[in-house]
């Protein structure tokens, strides 16, 4: 049985109680122990603890797909989303555990053949979550290219600058789910 945290957007404040309109949540999250990021609240779906065990492996996929996973009775595939972006991967890490915190994605994709909206999820495995930061939509900042690794270009939307030595990579979950393997057909 895994501990969950959902994130229904009913419950959290909205941005009009919050100063400014152009502020947007996210929850901060560590890919390593020292690297932390954000994503947006409103492309998450639910926190949870997996335990490691539950995980089936598949085989012939890129290093970073850990396998799949039954979330609700559904097969949610899951991704070492530090290893993804091209930092140590979770299994090399020093941390001891039997659980991998995990945060599921959420992405709306739009079927061309009908009007039906189709929701794709993803579980991306985290090192640890933070909190949840509010952050103008305007001060997320284009990073300097000299600071970005190849494999986190495709991810990430900018940099937030919290403080003078606080510098938070902003990602984008709709691209982290467009990044999983298709199958041939």
């Amino acid at each position: 049985m895994s501990n969950s945290l959902s994130l229904p957007g009913s419950q959290l404040p909205s941005a009009d109680s919050h100063s400014s309109r152009e502020t947007e949540q996210y929850l901060r999250f560590y890919l390593e122990p020292d690297t932390n990021a954000l994503l947006p609240i409103l492309q998450l779906a639910e926190v949870l603890n997996v335990p490691i065990a539950q995980i089936v492996p598949i085989a012939h996929m890129p290093a970073w797909v850990m396998g799949v996973y039954n979330w609700r009775g559904e097969i949610l595939w899951m991704v070492d989303l530090g290893h993804l972006v091209g930092l140590t991967p979770c299994y090399q890490q020093a941390i001891n555990t039997s659980t991998y915190t995990t945060i599921v994605l959420q992405a709306t994709s739009k079927n061309t053949k009908s009007t039906k909206a189709k929701s794709q999820m993803l579980g991306v495995i985290v090192n640890r979550i933070e909190d949840i930061e509010w952050c103008d939509s305007h001060q997320i900042q284009s990073p300097p290219s000299s600071t970005i690794t190849p494999e986190l270009l495709p991810f990430l939307r900018g940099y937030w600058l919290k403080s003078d030595d606080d510098m938070l990579a902003v990602l984008d979950g709709e691209a982290v789910i467009a990044a999983m393997p298709k199958p041939d057909l």
